[in-house]
């Protein structure tokens, strides 16, 4: 990974509690909303590592203050192990106010349930 990615300013770890496994292979992406059309503009998208991490969402210089989002594929990683979930995606809204902050959201995940808080 090069240097800019790896000092992303916003982070994820994705953990599967049903297996006590990461979650490895997760596409997930990161949106900003657009206040002027109340629109939310895709900004990137990842996948998870084999360790359930992705780190390289977004530059230091692209990151302003404002709300985002990060969408993770929830049911396409249940179908990807022959499972099924309730949830076909999961939504994860945060505000940012200091751009100079790290923000690190973990995602728990079960197939009926997630849990998300921001971490280290």
């Amino acid at each position: 990974m090069d240097a800019s990615r790896a000092c992303s300013p916003v982070s994820t770890h994705v953990l599967n509690t049903c297996d006590g496994l990461p979650a490895a292979r997760m596409a997930l992406s990161l949106h900003k909303v657009n206040t002027n059309m109340m629109i939310w503009n895709l900004i990137s998208i990842g996948s998870t590592d084999d360790n359930g991490r992705c780190a390289g969402l977004v530059s230091k210089e692209a990151f302003s203050p404002g709300m985002y989002k990060l969408r993770f594929e929830a049911g396409q990683y249940w179908e990807s192990l022959g499972q099924n979930s309730l949830y076909p995606y999961i939504e994860v809204v945060f505000t940012v106010t200091d751009p100079e902050q790290h923000l690190h959201l973990p995602l728990l995940l079960t197939r009926s349930s997630y849990s998300t808080y921001r971490g280290q």
